[in-house]
């Protein structure tokens, strides 16, 4: 092992190089006029590229696509402005966390699956709801006929919830919920099943999505009005912050947005403004910047253009850091740093040839680790045809355990720092981005943009593009519109779930309801309707409501009686 110290450079010595430098830029400059000249290596001759997002690549990039300094642009990592990644040791000392989203059924049936799981090395657990759980409605609902546990876990109460994690210790597994409209209500589950483990909210850790604002833009999962569903998300950073320290009380959610057919830079864009206007709300709420930033925490795409998506990662710390210091005023380090989960493009698999999407599915996340992600979920090869299978799910995440422990790439920290293209492609994501804040602004802000439909024209304008360009045969889609011969229909095996799943969870609603006591049930509900109308933090008015059994659809429309229901407005 080497013992030699860095040793610092003497000034004059500086000088001398930054002036060497300016000669080699000339210089090359010259070189690469007369190499376009070559009928060889003239662009003009060559094929035009350009990325997924549709940006031109060039065929070549230099020193002269790189400008600025070296410690003001990527510094160290774990130092600002954490280009280079969050914490100074990276993998080196800790893995990022290997999780699989899952959830089907019922919450007994998605318990036997998280314990599959666990035993299997996954080291974070992400729950799936259902449809009808990700809308507020209980599994007994007329609006959920047809849709209980098909595309993820029913859970209606806190049995559920208690159910879900029989057996699994929440003060020792990190667990992630992607959940939004009712984000708080299910939170509010999650605790009181930590009680009923003996566990204070203080000893969780994990996520609970609650991005509301991608909702409006991109997926739709909404329940109330923008200004109601932000103070909600507002009262969970409060309570958070005092109660539950290590728990991330959102994830601002690239994810949807870019599956909704936006590009990196727009991903790259809204997010971070989504993410800005929550800062500004909680200092505008009266809350310290450093009691609640740190724990926000992001939630990107990792599409199939490489390159793109490293610095898409390296981009979004960058500008977080220098916003959440020099705009937001924030003291803290922590607050700079932007942590992140992953997870692979489901937009990209294709129910055609869909061992493809393995291999899919292990570039992507190979990109996610370059790009220094904190957390990573790898999509199964057979979710565009069912939930996925047991088997397809340990592929996926076997693909993670090969790149950590068989590939080399965790041992050293941001291995692709320092090539031109893409410190290239970093400045220009940047730059893509900050261009986006000034037309948001432009807008009047997100939620006005999201009240007028921009946000929800760029995205569709950016899907229609990329969609046109793949039925032109412009784009290749292997085993779609190129490479299909030979494949004929390939069979593989399919996650099946019981048609009486609908039948048992409404038996255990009826259960719940003769079992509860209705008095509490009726008190709790009436208290958290006068919190939601008198201003207070209703998170310990929906804590008690949890306690006493109340069902989601309960609690929501104890809310909902006050905010009212968000109505889309027609923009197409």
């Amino acid at each position: 092992m080497s013992t030699t110290e860095p040793r610092l450079r003497d000034p004059d010595a500086l000088v001398e190089e930054i002036e060497r430098r300016r000669r080699e830029i000339e210089r090359l400059n010259a070189e690469l006029a007369a190499w376009e000249a070559t009928s060889e290596g003239t662009p003009k001759r060559l094929p035009a590229f350009t990325s997924i997002s549709g940006n031109e690549v060039e065929a070549l990039y230099t020193p002269a696509h790189v400008s600025g300094s070296y410690v003001d642009k990527l510094g160290v990592p774990g130092g600002f402005p954490y280009t280079r990644g969050p914490y100074a040791t990276m993998y080196r000392t800790r893995l990022w966390t290997m999780r699989q989203f899952a959830g089907f059924a019922t919450a007994e049936e998605t318990n036997r699956r998280y314990k599959y799981l666990l035993a299997n090395g996954q080291t974070g657990l992400s729950v799936a709801f259902d449809f009808p759980t990700l809308m507020g409605y209980d599994s007994d609902h007329p609006r959920s006929l047809g849709e209980v546990g098909v595309c993820g876990v029913a859970i209606s109460s806190l049995a559920d919830m208690e159910t879900l994690f029989d057996g699994i210790p929440l003060d020792q597994v990190s667990v992630s919920k992607t959940i939004n409209g009712p984000a708080i209500i299910l939170f509010c589950f999650y605790v009181a099943a930590a009680e009923r483990q003996g566990i204070s909210p203080d000893r969780l850790r994990g996520t609970v999505q609650n991005d509301i604002l991608k909702e409006y833009q991109a997926q739709h999962a909404w329940v109330f009005p923008p200004e109601p569903a932000l103070r909600l998300i507002l009262d969970m950073f409060e309570w958070c912050s005092e109660h539950a320290p290590r728990y991330n009380p959102i994830s601002i959610s690239g994810y949807h947005i870019r599956e909704a057919g936006a590009t990196a830079g727009q991903e790259l864009g809204f997010t971070l403004a989504n993410g800005f206007e929550y800062v500004r709300r909680g200092i505008e709420r009266g809350l310290d910047v450093d009691a609640f930033a740190p724990r926000l925490s992001f939630f990107f795409d990792v599409h199939n253009d490489f390159f793109e998506e490293v610095a898409k990662f390296r981009a979004a710390r960058r500008i977080w850091a220098r916003r959440m210091r020099d705009e937001f005023g924030a003291r803290n380090p922590q607050s700079w740093r932007l942590r992140t989960h992953a997870q692979t493009a489901g937009v990209t698999l294709t129910a055609q040839q869909p061992e493809n999407n393995i291999v899919r599915v292990a570039y992507q996340a190979l990109a996610a680790v370059l790009g220094g992600t904190q957390s990573l979920h790898t999509n199964s090869m057979d979710e565009t045809l069912a939930l996925p299978t047991e088997r397809a799910v340990r592929i996926a995440l076997r693909t993670q355990q090969v790149l950590a422990y068989e590939s080399g790439v965790p041992n050293t920290i941001d291995p692709l720092a320092g090539s031109y293209y893409v410190e290239a492609l970093t400045d220009r994501l940047e730059a893509e981005a900050e261009e986006l804040f000034e037309r948001i602004e432009g807008q009047g802000g997100v939620v006005p943009g999201i009240e007028n439909g921009w946000f929800q024209r760029e995205i569709a304008n950016s899907a229609a593009r990329q969609q046109a360009e793949i039925e032109a045969g412009l784009r290749t889609v292997v085993g779609v519109n190129r490479f299909t011969g030979g494949s004929g229909e390939i069979e593989i095996d399919t996650l099946q779930i019981d048609p009486d799943v609908e039948k048992r969870q409404r038996a255990s609603m009826a259960r719940l309801r003769a079992e509860r006591d209705d008095e509490q049930v009726t008190a709790s509900l009436g208290r958290l309707r006068a919190a939601a109308a008198g201003g207070a933090n209703t998170v310990p008015y929906i804590l008690d409501c949890a306690r006493a059994y109340c069902t989601l659809y309960e609690i929501r429309a104890a809310m909902e009686d006050v905010f009212g229901a968000y109505r889309e407005p027609v923009f197409f």
